[in-house]
């Protein structure tokens, strides 16, 4: 049995790099300051070409911090519904999404970086770096454990329309996937279904264009949960949900 390689001296500096950009990044972010390559650097006390040898353009230093803040923040959406037992399945995946909502409205910024930052024309790298966004797995693979347990219907592939069946054959989203058989793919149509309800109504918020009574009180959010729950068979469990929902809210 082979021993794992220990990283080089190069290879730990360049990834303590890497760690740097991201939290500057982060730090410039969080005050308000514009993101630039120029604006990282000097914050480093490197110069822009210097920064070049780790990222080529402003694109990919976006991708980049967008990467790694949406794994930090799914740390915390995990951890929402860690508090939970494992096989309260509906109440980890409400914990879950309520807490990207609460951390989304707490950090506008960030949250534009990561779920505002255009990708409908990128290349097929950015593409596939989409597909290993750490939210996506963590929310569908919650919805998926839900499935699994309570058995609430998907609709048939053969029954979507024509677009629909090839973007859940192929999938390029950030979603739990593997070893879907072909007669269970309608629930990805559901995970997409389901996500673009939760986003709508957090960037809404996040971004003010909303009425901001309501942003305060969530309403709209419960609401939209509220109506999302019937489609994968909550509706009986929605009283207890919601309490949680609001408790968190409130908390």
């Amino acid at each position: 049995m082979g021993t794992l390689r220990q990283p080089t001296r190069r290879e730990r500096q360049r990834e303590a790099t890497y760690d740097e950009i991201v939290a500057v990044s982060r730090q410039l972010l969080a005050e308000g300051a514009e993101l630039s390559l120029r604006a990282v650097a000097g914050r480093m006390g490197v110069t822009p070409p210097a920064l070049y040898r780790y990222v080529a353009n402003y694109q990919e230093l976006v991708d980049l911090v967008a990467f790694e803040i949406d794994k930090a923040a799914t740390a915390r959406f995990a951890a929402a519904a860690d508090l939970l037992p494992e096989d309260d399945h509906a109440g980890r995946l409400l914990m879950s999404t309520t807490e990207f909502r609460q951390w989304a409205l707490a950090n506008p910024r960030e949250f534009g970086l990561v779920f505002a930052n255009p990708i409908a024309d990128a290349d097929c790298i950015r593409r596939e770096q989409l597909t290993l966004a750490t939210s996506g797995h963590l929310l569908t693979g919650q919805m998926r454990a839900l499935w699994q347990h309570n058995h609430h219907p998907i609709p048939a592939v053969t029954d979507l329309p024509a677009s629909v069946r090839e973007a859940v054959t192929d999938p390029v989203i950030p979603a739990e996937t593997e070893g879907l058989g072909p007669d269970e793919r309608g629930l990805i149509w559901v995970y997409m279904q389901g996500w673009t309800q939760l986003y709508g109504v957090v960037a809404l918020e996040v971004f003010g264009h909303m009425d901001p009574r309501i942003i305060e009180s969530g309403e709209m959010f419960i609401d939209t949960i509220r109506n999302f729950v019937p489609r994968i068979g909550l509706t009986e469990d929605w009283p207890r949900l919601e309490a949680m929902v609001r408790a968190r809210l409130a908390g």
